[in-house]
């Protein structure tokens, strides 16, 4: 099955139809994909299941990289804002008896205030899925050909090409669909992983839940501690509320046994009885929507890539919700994918190019999968603190919490927590040790504290941001496709080095076309007459500290080194 990629463009199947790229999943990872890949020219299919966009709310967490990502691929951030919650009602996340009960402990949910400016432009927001999905699929425009409604089957690849058959899931009819890539955004249970028979590493099955969705105002229970997560702690309603709008739309995660039970078990009356249990109030007014069930797992494919086909997002990796790594890994997934292909397409990078997906994006996969299965295991040192077994209806907790002698346990078990709420050096931090780069000297150490961000131009690492004089962040000096030369001295020198390699370059002059603080110049480590070469997903390939005896020897040395 497998073949070494080529940039020969594949001739339509016989009976079908041909586009550059066929995107399997209309999720945000696939639609961030279809943006991408469409602002670059290039053709998309995105075939969905679903009749439509996510209905139900789902995931919410869209960290600062994600945000950064949208911006660069052209989403509306004012559109964004307006989907948002206020952070002033999900800023916080409480551990309670009960929603309306005693309040346990307190710790703030990310960082979403304006001292985040000083590291991104765009602060992490909660926006749930079933409102980002509907934003996303705006204004793909012509070259994006988005079908709801419709399944990927099949397919076959070879040298040239992927030949995929969809299935319309309204009329049965089948179409044959001949793609010079496939991507598989197609969730936890990919059809697409199934077909190129990657295993998956790591447990497939944690904890199982059933998310129970409701309509309801419940502000006023939380009005003295608002917030977005509640983790109800007593024993006889343990659960966690994710408040997606405090007046009106809520979500409660509770355990299960999937080997006793099935979603079927948990009709609208049995889950009112939930609800208001967990509320702490027998008379709450709530509207179930309806119930769900899901497995926590926490496993990373084998591979993420096979001959032309790719596995993105939950396809690829599988994480407990305790961190809000996932959508937000399988974005930064396909911003590291798109410009590769985009490169290979264009013939200004080798073939290989496409192996450097797997090798820079696997390791940040099972990081994010490592520390959010640590998040969740962290959990279980505040149950017994409380003297509560999580999942069970056993435990005191009243007698525990008026005991004066328990409080320093509990207050420290809380604390201990921090880390799942906070994590913007996992978030922006990760800088990748081997792939598509010209580094010189050792990869950098692994990230040691999630919660630690120090911003740096090294090579493998997110260009830093700072504000430009004119309002924009440096960020915005890199586009979505061809590199970016980011020069500080000696701009006649390097654009002339610039003008000779196969690619497209943006020529960036430090006090000439940006004007930067002197602050961001430390941050990048930029010296007088120094350059940073920036791929299009606004990592670091190379950089040189002061301008080489011949600028142009060394730019396309680093060149051939990281694109072949």
């Amino acid at each position: 099955m497998s073949a070494t990629p080529t940039a020969a463009t594949p001739t339509p199947a016989p009976d079908g139809a041909h586009t550059t790229v066929l995107i399997v999943g209309a999720g945000p990872v696939g639609l961030t994909a279809a943006r991408l890949l469409a602002g670059a020219g290039r053709r998309c299919l995105v075939v969905e299941r679903r009749d439509g966009p996510q209905r139900d709310p789902a995931a919410h967490v869209v960290n600062a990289r994600t945000l950064e990502i949208l911006r660069q691929a052209g989403v509306d951030g004012d559109a964004l804002a307006a989907i948002a919650t206020d952070p002033a009602d999900a800023g916080h996340v409480n551990f309670v008896t009960h929603l309306g009960g005693e309040l346990i402990g307190r710790l703030p949910f990310e960082r979403q205030g304006d001292e985040c400016l000083a590291h991104t432009p765009t602060p992490l927001r909660n926006i749930s899925q079933h409102r980002l999905e509907p934003l996303l699929a705006q204004g793909l425009g012509p070259a994006v050909d988005l079908r709801y409604g419709t399944e990927w089957v099949s397919a076959t690849q070879d040298a040239d090409g992927v030949t995929s058959v969809v299935r319309d899931r309204t009329t049965g009819a089948e179409t044959t669909v001949r793609s010079a890539y496939l991507l598989g955004a197609d969730g936890a249970g990919s059809g697409v992983r199934k077909w190129l028979g990657i295993p998956m590493d790591g447990p497939a099955r944690i904890q199982s839940f059933v998310a129970i969705h409701a309509k309801a105002n419940l502000r006023p229970y939380v009005a003295d501690r608002l917030g977005v997560l509640h983790f109800v702690m007593a024993p006889e309603a343990q659960g966690t509320f994710v408040a997606h709008d405090l007046d009106r739309e809520w979500v409660f995660m509770v355990a299960f046994d999937p080997d006793a039970e099935s979603a079927r078990d948990y009709d609208d009356e049995r889950c009112t009885a939930i609800l208001r249990a967990a509320i702490g109030d027998d008379e709450a007014t709530v509207d179930v929507v309806g119930a769900g069930t899901w497995h926590m797992t926490a496993q990373v494919a084998e591979h993420l890539r096979e001959g032309r086909a790719f596995l993105i997002g939950d396809a690829a990796h599988r994480f407990p919700p305790t961190g809000g790594m996932g959508l937000n890994t399988g974005v930064a997934d396909v911003h590291n994918l798109a410009w590769k292909l985009h490169a290979v397409e264009d013939g200004w990078a080798s073939p290989a190019l496409l192996g450097t997906y797997e090798t820079e994006r696997r390791p940040v996969a099972q990081a994010n999968c490592h520390q959010s299965t640590t998040n969740a295991l962290e959990m279980i040192h505040l149950y017994e603190a409380l003297g509560v077994q999580a999942g069970t209806t056993g435990g005191d907790l009243a007698a525990v919490l008026a005991d004066p002698a328990r409080r320093p346990a509990i207050d420290a078990a809380v604390q201990a927590q921090a880390t799942h709420f906070d994590m913007l050096g996992l978030q922006l931090g990760y800088v990748y040790a081997d792939g598509a780069l010209a580094r010189d000297g050792e990869p950098p150490a692994p990230i040691d504290d999630p919660r630690r961000f120090a911003p740096r131009g090294e090579v493998g690492a997110r260009l830093p941001h700072g504000w430009l004089a004119d309002g924009r962040s440096t960020l915005d000096l890199v586009p979505a496709e061809g590199l970016t030369l980011i020069t500080a001295g000696a701009h006649e020198a390097w654009g002339e080095a610039a003008t000779r390699l196969a690619a497209p370059v943006h020529h960036v002059r430090l006090g000439e076309d940006a004007v930067v603080s002197d602050e961001w110049r430390a941050l990048a480590a930029l010296g007088d007459g120094g350059a940073l070469l920036v791929r299009p997903d606004q990592h670091v390939a190379w950089r040189s500290d002061a301008p080489p005896a011949d600028p142009a020897a060394a730019l396309s040395a680093a060149f051939t080194t990281a694109f072949g």
